[in-house]
C-alpha cells in the first residue's frame, strides 16, 4: 500500500517521494489518516476502501473548488489513487492551532465573503458527491425548493426506506419542504455543504477549511449546519451577519435546513439519531 501512495507522491510532486516517518491520526469516521513525511515534504494521507475512490475524488474536486479565490487556506490536493484494496487521498499537510476564540470573527468573515461569489444561476453542482459518507445527488435545478426538497430530504428518505426506516409518507415531507421554501428567494452560493466545527480549523491564525461537500445552494444551509452539533463561538456569527446579514426570517428556515444533516446521520450511525430525526420530522410538521 504505501509504496504505491509513495510512488503516486513522486509522480504528481516529480520528485523522489519516499516517507521516513509515518503516524497514524485520530479519525471520527472509518477512514484511517496519516501523516507522512520525509526530510523535504509533509502531507495527510486519508485511506479508504478501493470502492470509495469516487468519494476521495470527490473531495479532491471541493477542495480545489474552495481554493480559488479563498480567503481560507485550504490545503492543497497532491494526489488520488488506490491499488488492489485500498483508496487514498494525499493532501497537503496543515498543522492545526487550537482554535484562538479572538479569531472566530475571521471564519465569519471568510465564510460571507465565499457566500457572496454568486457565480452560479442554478442549484447544483457538476457532479454528485458525498456528505461524509453518504452519496449527495445535485443535479441541476432552476428552483432551491425543488432541488432542497427532492435532491436532499427526498433522497434521505429513499436511503431510510430502503433500510425498511420509515417515519412519515415521503411525499407529505417533501412537498411540506416546498412550501416552507417555495416564497424563500435565493440567489446560488457556493457552499462547504459539511461545515460543523470538526471541518474546520485554524493555521497560524488563519481560518482553514476541509472535507468539503460543495455545491451551490442557500448559504443558509451552511450557517444552520454550524449551529447543529457544537455552535461555533458567537463571534463568528456576529462577524458573518456584518458583512452578509441573514433575513430575518432564517429561524423559521433553520429548522428545515438542520433536518438533512439529522436524516444522514440516522441513515449512516442509527441508533439514537433515528430517534432525533422522528422528533425533528414532528416538530416540522406542526
Amino acid at each position: 500500500m504505501w509504496k504505491t501512495v509513495n510512488e503516486h507522491i513522486s509522480i504528481a510532486i516529480n520528485d523522489d517521494f519516499k516517507h521516513t516517518y509515518k503516524r497514524q491520526l485520530q479519525s471520527t469516521n472509518t477512514d484511517k489518516l496519516f501523516h507522512l513525511t520525509n526530510d523535504t515534504h509533509n502531507f495527510l494521507v486519508k485511506i479508504a476502501l478501493k470502492s470509495e475512490l469516487d468519494r476521495l475524488e470527490s473531495e479532491s474536486i471541493g477542495l480545489k473548488l474552495l481554493a480559488q479565490n479563498s480567503h481560507f487556506i485550504i490545503p492543497d490536493c497532491i494526489v488520488t489513487g488506490a491499488n488492489i484494496e485500498f483508496s487514498f487521498i494525499v493532501t497537503q499537510w496543515q498543522k492545526l492551532d487550537q482554535q484562538p476564540h479572538s479569531t472566530w470573527n475571521d471564519m465569519g468573515k471568510n465564510l460571507a465573503y465565499m457566500h457572496q461569489k454568486h457565480d452560479q444561476a442554478m442549484f447544483g453542482f457538476d457532479v454528485d458527491n458525498y456528505l461524509a459518507t453518504t452519496v449527495q445527488p445535485n443535479r441541476w435545478h432552476k428552483k432551491w425548493d425543488v432541488f432542497y426538497a427532492e435532491e436532499r430530504i427526498g433522497w434521505q428518505l429513499q436511503l431510510l426506506a430502503e433500510k425498511g426506516i420509515r417515519f412519515i409518507e415521503p411525499e407529505r415531507l417533501i412537498n411540506t419542504v416546498k412550501e416552507q421554501l417555495h416564497s424563500h428567494h435565493v440567489t446560488p452560493s457556493l457552499l462547504h455543504g459539511d461545515f460543523w466545527r470538526g471541518n474546520m480549523g485554524f493555521v497560524s491564525t488563519m481560518p482553514s477549511l476541509f472535507n468539503p461537500a460543495c455545491y451551490y445552494g442557500d448559504r443558509e444551509v451552511d450557517i444552520a449546519m454550524s449551529e447543529l452539533f457544537a455552535p461555533l463561538p458567537d463571534d463568528f456569527y456576529a462577524a458573518y451577519d456584518q458583512q452578509y446579514p441573514l433575513s430575518k426570517n432564517y429561524h423559521k428556515r433553520k429548522l428545515v435546513y438542520q433536518l438533512y444533516p439529522i436524516l444522514n446521520h440516522a441513515n449512516i450511525f442509527a441508533g439514537h439519531y433515528l430517534t432525533e430525526a422522528k422528533q425533528h420530522i414532528e416538530k416540522l410538521m406542526q
